[in-house]
């Protein structure tokens, strides 16, 4: 990869920031991909810890899976790959089903539909998308997931209720209190401060870092491939299409670039990045909103600082001490950060409405959101034969047929009552 190399300065380009195919020195750069390495650090683990996946294997797959998305983009998107949110509820039933074999062997499968969709978007444009997935539904799609995903956070919240207290009060504090680039590590830094706090009182168990190997490769695992697995799973490509679209639309407007033309190359280097985890063991990846806050922050979009950061990724990944240190966070810890994670992903969807200015007057959207959200909330679950279809698939799914189905109902409505005023 080549990067123009700019003077410090007077790095600011015409349009204020440090353009995608720039870079600082090198000294800078590696800086700045440190603070995106610790930016997407705590969710890239949290996401293992509660599906039971390798910790390390996730965080070495996360910076191969960053490397192979600078590349299919060609330096155009800066962007940090790491563990999705989205697959948790899917994966962990496809896990109660058919193991973490199964589970992989989904992961697998949701990538290669994924870079398929890249494929065609690369080829034909984004107007299906768009045509698909406009604001009503992305909304209710994001929001339900975080609904979903509740349960989780209660069972491990009333496991250790001291610990996760602890954990949730410094995430709130540290995001309030705190100002500049800390307070955007409020999850990060509480995540840390309620394992000091367990640690403190006896509850953290070291004994399995004592033989671990400070090099090594991490636990690998090979997938197996089972429909009901990739039934369950697939359909969650769905919403790596919006957390991509929505990122390559927030690069495109702080660059002031025209970024739809990189849109089917990002679907295809997210697609591949998580084919090669689901080989490995690894979780699968979606793009980083964690990361914008750094860019933002230091007004410096140079994919070299991503670069850095994968590389930084690996040797951790590359580390089985690290690996097992992160599988020491006691449940109450997750807990506690989780009851903000996965509120904050539900309150994302509220925020896509926002933004869009989403009219819920409109009968369509309004039934839309409820009924998909009420489906992903509960948690509706569908068996056919050997199938399970969960709350997240049905959901969103349903998002997308309920809004086109009432939407052509609307429309022929509308253009009946218009030939018979006419008429």
């Amino acid at each position: 990869m080549i990067w123009k190399p700019v003077d410090p300065a007077t790095a600011l380009t015409a349009s204020g920031v440090v353009m995608p195919d720039e870079r600082l020195s090198w000294p800078r750069t590696v800086g700045i991909g440190l603070q995106h390495v610790v930016a997407m650090f705590g969710a890239t683990v949290l996401v293992p810890l509660l599906t039971g996946f390798p910790p390390a294997t996730t965080i070495l797959f996360s910076g191969v899976g960053t490397l192979i998305f600078l590349l299919l983009v060609g330096n155009r998107v800066p962007s940090y790959l790491g563990s999705s949110f989205a697959f948790i509820a899917p994966v962990l039933a496809a896990k109660a089903t058919g193991g973490m074999p199964s589970a992989l062997g989904g992961i697998v499968a949701a990538g290669v539909v994924f870079f398929i969709v890249g494929l065609l978007v690369d080829r034909f444009g984004s107007r299906l998308i768009e045509l698909l997935m406009p604001a009503p539904v992305t909304g209710a799609i994001v929001m339900l997931i975080g609904l979903n995903l509740a349960p989780v956070a209660k069972d491990n919240f009333w496991k250790e209720p001291g610990v996760a207290a602890v954990t949730l009060a410094a995430i709130l504090l540290v995001g309030t209190a705190v100002r500049g680039f800390l307070g955007k590590l409020s999850i990060f830094l509480g995540v840390v401060i309620g394992y000091l706090f367990a640690a403190a009182a006896g509850g953290v168990d070291w004994t399995a870092m004592r033989g671990a190997a400070w090099i090594g490769l991490p636990q690998m695992q090979l997938p197996a491939f089972d429909m009901r697995a990739i039934v369950l799973i697939v359909p969650v490509v769905i919403v790596l299409v919006a957390e991509n679209t929505g990122h390559v639309k927030a690069v495109a407007t702080m660059t002031g670039q025209n970024l739809d033309r990189s849109l089917g190359r990002a679907y295809m280097g997210d697609g591949l990045a998580t084919i090669v985890a689901g080989l490995g063991g690894g979780s699968a990846t979606t793009t980083y909103a964690e990361n914008i806050g750094v860019m933002a922050a230091t007004r410096v979009y140079s994919t070299a600082a991503y670069f850095v950061a994968g590389l930084v990724a690996i040797a951790l990944g590359l580390c089985p001490k690290f690996g097992m240190l992160v599988g020491t966070i006691p449940a109450g810890v997750l807990g506690g950060a989780t009851t903000v994670l996965y509120g904050m992903i539900a309150v994302l969807g509220a925020r896509i409405w926002v933004e869009a200015r989403v009219d819920f007057r409109d009968p369509t959207n309004l039934m839309t959101a409820a009924v998909a959200i009420t489906i992903g909330a509960a948690n509706y679950t569908i068996h056919a034969g050997s199938y399970e279809f969960n709350g997240i698939a049905l959901g969103s799914i349903g998002a997308i047929v309920i809004y086109r189905v009432l939407r052509s109902l609307t429309a022929a409505g509308s253009r009946r009552d218009s030939e018979a005023t006419a008429g």
